[in-house]
């Protein structure tokens, strides 16, 4: 079995690092998995202050506490020594342990032993560039002294651990509506939040029902809730750094409010169901100057697709971009999403499995980012076009574009410009 691992809290560094010689610890340990985490110190005389676990549903919160422990601050050789013990599995002698412990040892006696925290302060300046860790972990018995595995939570986590070498800051700064919460949106929210969007608007009126779970990024505690908030839920947890703001609105019948969260928003992404939808957010995406990135699939899940819109002059809608297919030969594959996707019909069932829709929402996320970072003038960012089509299962006999051939192929296509007299593509 692995060693017990000792989790210390950002709250307990702080706290060690400030305190005195020595002190009384509590350890909150689940034996399950066989791992721990400091709950509460001592750190003057009469003094025990608990140390919070984050969140608040972490499984440890749960986990059994064990008062009998003690923190130590030592000399930085304990440390090397625990170094060299954990990679050896060896075993330090009480007397050899106690020796590099400058107060307050508790010597544990004939029981079963208790979890002790050390602390080196000067470990970097000792021993400079040699990786020297600041915390140890030990198991004091009477037989003699086990390391054990700790971690320490840092300074800085999530997204912000990627700066310099991914643009944190802009992208936290960014703002990005998602209509349609359902199994490609789902996938395209939880990628936006990994890239570190930092505002999300969510907008979908459908619940999460048993029939989504196959193809859905929320799970089965999540059911009965409105799919914009079980993502919201969902990612509080995971990514809780992304604001997340959740509208159970249909973008047809409600689009006089969801006009407003255009406004305020700096890149709108659409990965819901059907013609209609569709359309109008590239109307209302077209009306309030942004750019705009449509997924879906096609062909009952058989090619994945992203649309990027961009309220250029050079540049038309999606009702410009579908006629210009239509005028050059290919197909118009839009009527083909208001045949039950989702659900299927007797003639046209829905074949896609979940992962394949995941990618395209992950696919649009990445669209939707590199827009985001392209203009805020970062070159590494360009798309290739801004028509992709991806092989999921593809079908012979499509008509080009959508004739891709081999599953994972990624074909670029550049857009097409507006349409004489498209009522959105002129100015009103």
């Amino acid at each position: 079995m692995n060693r017990l691992l000792v989790l210390v809290p950002r709250e307990g560094v702080d706290r060690l690092r400030g305190a005195g010689s020595h002190g009384s610890a509590t350890f909150r340990v689940s034996g399950a998995e066989n791992v721990g985490y400091l709950c509460a110190i001592s750190v003057k005389e009469g003094l025990t202050l608990p140390v919070e676990m984050s969140p608040r549903t972490h499984f440890l919160n749960s986990g059994d506490p064990r008062p009998s422990g003690y923190w130590y601050r030592v000399a930085t050789d304990l440390h090397v020594a625990w170094e060299y013990g954990r990679h050896r599995n060896a075993v330090l002698p009480v007397p050899a342990f106690a020796e590099l412990v400058p107060s307050g040892f508790k010597h544990p006696g004939g029981g079963g032993g208790y979890i002790a925290l050390t602390y080196a302060s000067n470990a970097e300046t000792d021993h400079p560039g040699a990786g020297i860790a600041e915390f140890a972990a030990w198991l004091v018995t009477a037989d003699g002294v086990k390391p054990l595995d700790v971690a320490c939570e840092p300074q800085v986590v999530g997204n912000a651990q990627l700066a310099p070498q991914w643009p944190v800051d802009v992208l936290a700064a960014a703002t990005v509506t998602v209509v349609g919460a359902g199994s490609i949106g789902g996938a395209t929210v939880h990628a936006l939040a990994e890239f570190g969007v930092g505002r999300l608007i969510l907008v979908d009126p459908d619940r999460l029902l048993w029939h989504n779970l196959v193809r859905h990024v929320s799970g089965p505690t999540q059911v009965g809730k409105m799919k914009v908030f079980a993502l919201r839920d969902d990612l509080e947890q995971l990514r809780p750094n992304t604001h997340i703001e959740p509208y159970a609105l249909d973008v047809i019948r409600d689009a006089d409010k969801v006009r407003p969260l255009l406004a305020c928003s700096d890149l709108v992404v659409c990965t819901a169901d059907g013609v209609a939808p569709r359309r109008v957010v590239s109307h209302l995406a077209r009306r309030a100057g942004l750019d705009a990135v449509l997924a879906c699939v096609l062909e009952n899940g058989g090619i994945g697709e992203i649309l990027r819109l961009r309220p250029w002059p050079d540049r038309g809608c999606l009702v410009c971009q579908r006629q210009a297919l239509t005028d050059d030969g290919a197909i118009d594959p839009e009527p083909a999403l208001d045949a039950g996707y989702g659900t299927g019909t007797r003639h046209r069932p829905m074949t896609a499995v979940g992962s394949d829709l995941h990618l395209v929402g992950l696919l649009a996320a990445k669209a939707a980012v590199a827009t985001l970072l392209e203009r805020a003038g970062h070159p590494d960012q360009r798309l290739p076009g801004d028509h992709g089509l991806l092989a999921l299962r593809p079908k012979p006999g499509w008509p080009p574009p959508f004739d891709v051939a081999r599953a994972g192929e990624l074909r670029w296509l550049d857009a097409r410009p507006p349409v004489a007299g498209c009522p959105t593509c002129e100015e009103p």
